[in-house]
Formats: C-alpha cells, sequence, structure tokens
C-alpha cells in the first residue's frame, strides 16, 4: 500500500497549488481519501475528503470555498486545487484512505483513516 503526496512548495500570500496524491496497493475505488494538514505546534486538521462512489466531498471551514478536491478512479489519483492561500494555510498536507469517514460535529477526523502517505510541505508566505 502506497499513497505518495505531491505538489507542494513555497507562494506567496494568494497563491495557488496543487496537491496530488498517488495511490497504489489497494482497491482505491472503495476508499473515501482525505487531506489532512499539520502545522508546528499544532494538532493535525482534516481539510477535506472525497468520497469513493459518488464523490461526495467535505471541507472544514477553514478552507471553504478556497480548496477544491477531486478524484480519478482511473488514474488512483486524487487532487487537492489550492487557491487564495494564506500564511495560515502553511502546513505538512496528507493524504490518507479509509473506507469510510467519521465526523465529530463539523470536524472530519483522522480516526477511520487507514492508510497514510508522507506529507508535502506548503508554505505560504505573507
Amino acid at each position: 500500500v502506497q499513497l505518495q503526496a505531491s505538489g507542494g512548495g513555497l507562494v506567496q500570500a494568494g497563491g495557488s497549488l496543487r496537491l496530488s496524491c498517488a495511490a497504489s496497493g489497494f482497491a482505491f475505488g472503495d476508499y473515501v481519501i482525505g487531506w489532512f494538514r499539520q502545522a508546528p505546534g499544532k494538532e493535525r486538521e482534516g481539510v477535506s475528503y472525497i468520497s469513493s462512489r459518488n464523490a461526495n466531498t467535505y471541507y472544514s471551514d477553514s478552507v471553504k470555498g478556497r480548496f477544491t478536491i477531486s478524484r480519478d478512479n482511473a488514474k488512483n489519483m486524487v487532487y487537492l486545487q489550492m487557491n487564495s492561500l494564506k500564511p495560515e494555510d502553511t502546513a505538512v498536507y496528507y493524504c490518507a484512505a479509509g473506507l469510510f469517514v467519521m465526523v465529530f460535529g463539523t470536524k472530519f477526523t483522522d480516526l477511520s483513516m487507514n492508510y497514510w502517505g508522507k506529507g508535502t510541505q506548503v508554505t505560504v508566505s505573507s
């Protein structure tokens, strides 16, 4: 099983980045794919997810309206388009896969994610 996040980098506030998550070694089409981020000294935050079949999506309040998640099941890929980036978006971003999601209130948690990739650093300068 492998999940590989890529596409991070350094960008100025207001700029855009597109993260990619390449998956292999499991039945990708059966899994929800989520994006999480963790900034230094902060808890890991569930940013977005996309469901396996009907492509339902979720966005945390902090990124809603700026980030867009999509998936290509034929290529085993998930993308996170990040626009209007802010310095507070600076974090290491991880993609993860699970058979279902656990959302407490409005918070997407990592409790149901089975597989994790190494992260990609996103740095937004002011």
